[in-house]
């Protein structure tokens, strides 16, 4: 196999211009394959003296899809740095963030072969670029090719720094929607991400508010896609969905409104209206791949986090017996069961079989939690300020009083 070797008499794109050529027309006859490449080097040569290099890179890309199939990945990914360092030539960001287009295109055009040194190339590209939104294409390029390539693992770490891209980036509301969601898509292919797919789809979800009923719709499949994988999680007893637009339009629609009504039971609600709601809708749930019980388990540890946030810190053993519909020897396992998912702190008084709730979990942290939370810290804030008045008073009288004593 030929390998790609830059002379110091031939300039590296044009090398690359060479080998791609002889590779194109390497089954048409050494002639005709000599003009070929004579012409398409000499069209190269001219592209490059008058700077015309999009041109020059559209050229460089003509056989990409065969350069993939019969090159080295070593090779390949020489070809690609020279091919990519070429978008230092354009001053223009217009004219770059064109080239950066050209090139990710042809990478994510068959996103099965070599998957993983696509998305090399791609990081490359991305690292070349001085153009903010430039970039962003260029990652969003990146995340697709991930998903449809099967090789998340590599893009996944990347999430971390989302935050400080996004200040990078400044993108509108649009391009947001479409990054949360294709990183939702990609974490949902993790099974151990399941948390942090959640996350995204709620960024993505909270990008709706005030929009126009059309806007707003689009939202509807990703809204019911949420609540199903909150109802789903073993481990999340938590979240703010009720209060999005994007959720709260699913309440009076005709066909997600048993949705939202499910999701309602789970933050508001307690055992027995699950099962109430299962008993006249087992087939709904069935089609959204809930598993009914599964849905008891996670309503008992809701159903215990509500008594424990209603009934002024004690909960007698039997109304924890009757509401999560379990016998009388079951109440303290399910009790040691909020303890150990945080959801409760607290201890058993077996003697006089009461739980004593010393904190818990709030279901729904919303709007009034905030205010809540805000007025406690106030208080916090207040009580500290006294006790630091207090010592700094005895210090005063302290001083004063030793003062006294030395004279």
């Amino acid at each position: 196999m030929t390998t790609v070797v830059p002379t110091s008499e031939e300039d590296p794109a044009l090398a690359v211009v060479r080998f791609t050529s002889e590779l194109a027309w390497a089954d048409a006859g050494p002639e005709a394959a000599e003009e070929q490449v004579n012409r398409l080097c000499l069209e190269a040569q001219e592209s490059m003296v008058m700077g015309r290099w999009l041109d020059l890179v559209n050229l460089m890309l003509t056989s990409a899809d065969l350069m993939f199939s019969k090159v080295s990945d070593k090779d390949l990914e020489c070809i690609f740095t020279v091919i990519c360092n070429l978008v230092s030539k354009l001053e223009s960001p217009d004219e770059a963030h064109e080239m950066a287009k050209l090139i990710a295109g042809k990478v994510t055009q068959q996103p099965n072969e070599k998957p993983a040194l696509r998305l090399k190339i791609l990081f490359n590209l991305y690292n070349l670029l001085d153009n903010p939104y430039s970039r962003f294409f260029v990652y969003m390029k990146a995340l697709y090719l991930a998903l449809n390539g099967k090789v998340n693992e590599h893009i996944i770490p990347s999430f971390k720094k989302i935050d400080s891209f996004l200040k990078e980036w400044n993108i509108d509301i649009k391009d947001k929607r479409e990054l949360f969601l294709g990183i939702a898509n990609v974490l949902k292919e993790n099974k151990s991400s399941s948390k942090d797919s959640f996350k995204f789809l709620t960024k993505y979800l909270a990008t709706f508010s005030g929009e126009d009923e059309y806007t707003m719709g689009e939202a509807k499949e990703e809204a019911v896609r949420t609540i199903i994988e909150f109802v789903k999680a073993p481990d999340m007893f938590q979240c703010d969905l009720l209060e999005m637009p994007a959720v709260g339009q699913l309440e009076k629609d005709a066909q997600y409104a048993l949705v939202y009504q499910l999701l309602k039971i789970f933050l508001t609600q307690r055992l027995d209206a699950y099962i109430e709601f299962q008993a006249a809708n087992s087939t709904l749930l069935k089609s959204y791949g809930l598993v009914h019980e599964d849905c008891i388990s996670k309503m008992r540890l809701m159903s215990l986090v509500d008594l424990g946030s209603n009934e002024s810190g004690q909960i007698p053993y039997a109304l924890i017996r009757d509401t999560l519909r379990i016998s009388d020897d079951e109440v303290e396992t399910w009790v040691v069961k909020a303890i150990t998912a945080k959801l409760i702190d607290g201890k058993m008084d077996q003697m006089n079989e009461v739980v004593i709730v010393s904190r818990c979990t709030e279901r729904v942290f919303g709007q009034q939690q905030w205010q809540t939370l805000r007025t406690k810290l106030a208080t916090w804030r207040g009580n500290i300020a006294n006790v630091i008045n207090t010592i700094q008073a005895n210090k005063i009288t302290e001083d004063g009083a030793q003062a006294v004593l030395t004279r």
